[in-house]
């Protein structure tokens, strides 16, 4: 009895799969066509036989996929569930084995029975054939092409010369929905066996043992495959190996690849395009978001992500249970009480993924991180070098920057990780995703997210792309170059000591390029010299910012916080310039910050109001004028610091003080210098005041403390603040009392000034202890003073040391008498004469002693009171004079213009 199925294969020249068109899952049974036989195909234990394959094609072409009609004359055992059996096949009223005989692709077997009308046909067929050197009669043989049943063994070489061609295949076998066995028909005519599994998708995984269990969908996923491509011609373009979704440096380097047991790429059918899309479109796959790289540069992401949306709104087998996705909102609406979409400035950047922005039309700074973006850690040895070059491109692309920021969504915390805004960030006339361009450079790599997790970047297939781009030409972190750490920046103003020796250097080289690392304070910055790998502190020189609270106990001046955010917005991680004209004790640099080459940032500062013209260091540079017209200026507009200022009762105050100026009345005290050092405005040193009860008491106390400190227990814990007054240890082993000038708790130092000597120092807190009370109650016996009238020669001159060597032979451990010619706050100008040398001329003094030699000069900036001692001032001009007749001191080679 005839029966009707399709042709789901052709299995060789003679021998059809046949299976029910309809059924879940349809029936199959193997048909061998009576009394022919064709060459057989070979496989992997054995080769084709001669004709095979044309056999074969001749027959696939003709009837695959379509209903045939046939006659079992012979059933056959079977070694599994599918039929097996031996008969005759009719299509359309035509029997296939008189059609092959007729082509030459098959012959007739030789039987034992009487032949019938229908057997002496088909032998007229077949010598017809052989007569006319059809199909396997052909006298010249089979074209010769080897055939390749197993993967190729260097598959990244195969992968490398075919990626993007278009090559001819034919289906031979559907291993799941999503899995194809295809038969590569090479131009060489070669063919090659391939593994591939569809870019984009992944549908259910069918069982392939008979224990085993097919996922949901998968047996369904198959025959939707099978029924559209099997055994048809098709278009392949092959695009990678099945690389994990693990991003650079989550695994050790590997040695050499193993050979791959399938590639992905696209399967395209004359027909009915890429069956991919098909497959999502009919919820018999997923998309697969890592293999985006590969497909969003010609838009088939896109149709695979617009198939994925149209499932899921209907809700489709693979996507029942899945909801919608909710649509992208590109609006300004608030999320969790922020704008969404805003337009912004960037004030700082963090990491290759993470940055700081103002937003344009308010104060508020918010930080954000890079949506769907992972940049190198900088924690990590092996990524430290990527890690740096992702901040630095971030840094020179955007800081400063206007940028337009979306907000995605809101990472939420997770373990040490703080609640994060991830945003997509775009800048200039092109609107450019900077995570993109990071990505694609090979400085970071696109997040691999859930399968359903919709929280991700809307730019995400581009990242992927990008990231395809990086990996494939090798940039960056794709490289499989592992780069040393890059060494720690030299800290050059860890203490004076280490920072002196660079002045002279950096005032030799003027204008210095370097990066603003960090602002500290309005007036005080860390910077770095890439070139040199070296950072230091900068302090802008002839100016006072408000002091800004360095831990929640202290208070910060006023504006101080208002200066630290300004600067911080303007400068930090700027390329700058800078120069250098001293240190300070602490191995801050002294000097000037310039950005954009011309923009004076202390000249900035004062003219916002944030900081003070500080007149003495001022006037000594050559801006100084821009700083006191700068300072004018905010004081009209009454900005910041100046917004209480009146300039009437300024007048008012500043007349007296002219009158302060005059002369005071001479009076002589006995004193001895207790200290002597040089500071950013020149000599400086302290003394006592000999003969007071002050001394007598200080000799009392002295006596009392050293014995109360030979029981007194350290104090656990004790941290000393700025401006504390404390006990401390100096280097010669004794207790004195001091007063704390700045503290370290980091370093666990403090800069102490010995209050009844002068000495300045760094002492360890085990070193310090609280002031008892009943030590309290005396003054410090120290006056810091300097001398009056004239001005001891600079570090710069070559005479400096000879002069500091003169004025110590002159003063230091000796009786003095001091007149002080002016007061200036705690500071004393000081005339110091020697009874011994000096005698009783009123004229005479050091300080003349000094001009006399060479060593210093007549200090008209400094002293604004000269006019008050014209007496003392030209018995000093003499001595100037001398000096210059007698080429001493900073005269020996020729005439110097005084200090005007």
């Amino acid at each position: 009895m005839a029966q009707r199925m399709e042709v789901k294969s052709v299995i060789s020249g003679d021998s059809l799969l046949l299976r029910e068109a309809h059924g879940n899952p349809p029936k199959e049974r193997v048909l061998h066509l009576a009394d022919i036989t064709a060459p057989r195909l070979g496989n992997t234990t054995r080769e084709d036989e001669p004709w095979a394959y044309e056999a074969r094609e001749y027959l696939r072409t003709r009837v695959v996929g379509k209903p045939v009609t046939f006659t079992v004359a012979h059933s056959l055992s079977s070694n599994d569930d599918t039929p097996r059996d031996i008969g005759s096949v009719e299509m359309l009223g035509t029997d296939i084995a008189a059609q092959l005989l007729k082509a030459g692709w098959a012959k007739l077997k030789e039987t034992k029975r009487e032949p019938t009308e229908a057997d002496q046909k088909k032998r007229e067929l077949e010598t017809e054939a052989k007569n006319a050197g059809k199909g396997i009669w052909n006298p010249h043989g089979p074209k010769a092409h080897a055939i390749h049943y197993t993967m190729p063994e260097d598959s990244h070489s195969f992968i490398t010369e075919w990626k993007g061609k278009s090559i001819d295949g034919i289906i031979e076998q559907v291993k799941d929905g999503s899995t194809l066995r295809i038969r590569l028909i090479l131009p060489d005519g070669d063919h090659q066996f391939v593994n591939i599994t569809l870019a984009g998708v992944r549908s259910p995984r069918v069982a392939s043992k008979p224990d085993e269990t097919s996922e949901p969908f998968g047996e369904e996923a198959k025959f939707f495959t099978e029924t559209r491509l099997l055994q048809r011609q098709v278009t392949v373009h092959l695009l990678s190996l099945p690389n994990a979704t693990a991003t650079p440096f989550q695994s050790s380097a590997a040695s050499a690849p193993a050979p791959a047991s399938i590639f992905i790429g696209t399967v395209i059918h004359a027909q009915g395009g890429n069956i991919a899309e098909h497959l999502v479109a009919n919820g018999l796959a997923r998309v697969v978001d890592w293999h985006a790289g590969m497909l969003a540069a010609g838009g088939a992401m896109e149709r695979l992500r617009q198939a994925e949306r149209a499932a899921k709104e209907k809700h489709i087998k693979l996507y029942a249970s899945t909801a919608a996705p909710a649509a992208k909102s590109n609006g300004a609406a608030a999320l969790n009480g922020n704008a969404r979409n805003f337009d912004a400035v960037v004030t700082r950047v963090w990491s290759g993924d993470q940055i700081s922005v103002a937003e344009k039309d308010g104060v508020k700074e918010r930080r954000i991180q890079f949506s769907s973006t992972r940049a190198p850690k900088q924690s990590d040895p092996r990524q430290a070098h990527y890690a740096l070059e992702a901040r630095e491109f971030i840094r020179k692309k955007l800081i400063g920057k206007h940028v337009k920021v979306h907000v995605d969504f809101i990472r939420p915390r997770e373990g040490e990780f703080e609640e994060r805004e991830a945003a997509t960030v775009r800048y200039g006339n092109q609107q450019a995703n900077i995570a993109e361009q990071l990505i694609e450079k090979g400085l970071a790599s696109a997040v691999r997210h859930k399968r359903d997790d919709e929280d991700r970047s809307p730019d995400y297939d581009k990242l992927m792309a990008a990231e395809q781009v990086a990996s494939s030409e090798g940039r960056g972190i794709h490289s499989g170059k592992e780069l040393p750490a890059p060494k720690q920046p030299l800290n050059i103003s860890e203490s004076s000591n280490r920072a002196t020796p660079f002045v002279n250097g950096f005032k030799r080289q003027g204008k210095i390029s370097a990066v603003v690392d960090y602002v500290a304070a309005g007036s005080r910055f860390k910077i770095l010299i890439p070139k040199d790998n070296q950072v230091l502190t900068l302090v802008l020189g002839g100016i006072r910012a408000p002091r800004t609270a360095r831990n929640a106990s202290e208070k910060s001046e006023a504006y101080g916080a208002e200066a630290l955010e300004f600067a911080s917005r303007r400068y930090m991680q700027r390329d700058c310039e800078f120069d250098v004209h001293d240190v300070d004790k602490s191995g801050g640099f002294i000097g000037a910050l310039y950005l954009n080459k011309t923009e004076n940032a202390a000249v900035t500062l004062v003219r916002e109001g944030l900081a003070t013209v500080h007149s003495y260091s001022a006037d000594s540079l050559p801006w100084a004028k821009q700083l006191y017209d700068a300072e004018e200026e905010a004081k009209k507009a009454k900005r910041k610091i100046w917004s209480d200022y009146d300039e009437e009762a300024e007048l008012a105050v500043q007349a007296p003080e002219e009158e302060d100026a005059g002369a005071l009345k001479t009076e002589y005290q006995d004193v001895i210098i207790s200290d002597i050092r040089v500071g950013p405005t020149g000599l400086n040193f302290s003394v006592q005041i000999l003969n007071t009860e002050g001394i007598a008491s200080l000799e009392k106390l002295m006596r009392e403390f050293s014995l109360h400190h030979k029981t007194v227990a350290p104090t656990a814990g004790f941290v000393p603040k700025s401006g504390d007054l404390v006990s401390a240890k100096f280097s010669d082993g004794q207790w004195y009392r001091a007063k704390v000038r700045r503290a370290s708790p980091i370093k666990k130092e403090a800069e102490l000034t010995f209050i009844d000597y002068g000495n300045q120092d760094t002492v360890p807190f085990s070193s310090i202890r609280p002031l008892d009370a009943r030590f309290r109650s005396l003054p410090g016996q120290a006056h810091d003073a300097r001398l009056s009238f004239i001005k001891l020669v600079g570090p710069e001159s070559e005479y400096h040391q000879d002069a500091m060597d003169h004025f110590r032979a002159l003063c230091d451990g000796r009786k003095l008498i001091a007149n002080t010619d002016y007061k200036e706050g705690n500071l004393r100008h000081l005339r110091l004469l020697d009874a011994d040398e000096h005698g009783t001329d009123p004229l005479a003094s050091v300080n003349v002693d000094l001009l006399r030699a060479g060593h210093a000069a007549i200090d008209r900036k400094g002293c604004k009171y000269l006019h008050a001692y014209p007496h003392v001032v030209k018995r000093m001009q003499e001595a100037v004079k001398e000096a210059k007749t007698g080429r001493k001191g900073i005269f020996e080679y020729g005439d110097v213009e005084e200090d005007d």
